[in-house]
């Protein structure tokens, strides 16, 4: 048997708040959305490359406050086009070294769910 990779489930309560957050301000592309009926919870998936999210608003699907780690190619340059765009409720500080050799940012969802997006300091420099 060999697993694929796994698509992380996030917690969320506010629909037009994550989908400001996920599409316009991290860039990732709506796959799709499902409802059970009209004005029953959202269940959407997101992509940004090979990275998969699936955002719930379903009591039980996930944890508010959980947290993933996305590898990015240059995590630097991702945080500088991520200010850029002036968004009102996440600004990203400069990437961190941490002890386990990468550069870091952390940015945090309106659920309160924690992005580590992340570059290998080998390939920052």
């Amino acid at each position: 048997m060999t697993c694929g990779p796994p698509t992380p489930v996030l917690r969320s309560f506010d629909e037009a708040r994550a989908k400001a957050f996920y599409l316009d301000f991290l860039g990732f592309e709506l796959v799709f959305e499902h409802r059970f009926e009209p004005g029953l919870p959202l269940y959407m998936g997101v992509r940004n490359g090979t990275c998969a999210l699936h955002i719930s608003e379903h009591y039980g699907d996930a944890t508010p406050g959980s947290g993933v780690r996305i590898p990015v190619d240059d995590v630097t340059a991702y945080m500088a086009a991520l200010r850029a765009k002036a968004f009102g409720n996440a600004r990203p500080g400069e990437p961190e070294r941490t002890p386990w050799g990468t550069l870091e940012i952390v940015i945090t969802d309106p659920a309160g769910n924690r992005l580590t997006f992340y570059t290998e300091a080998l390939l920052a420099g």
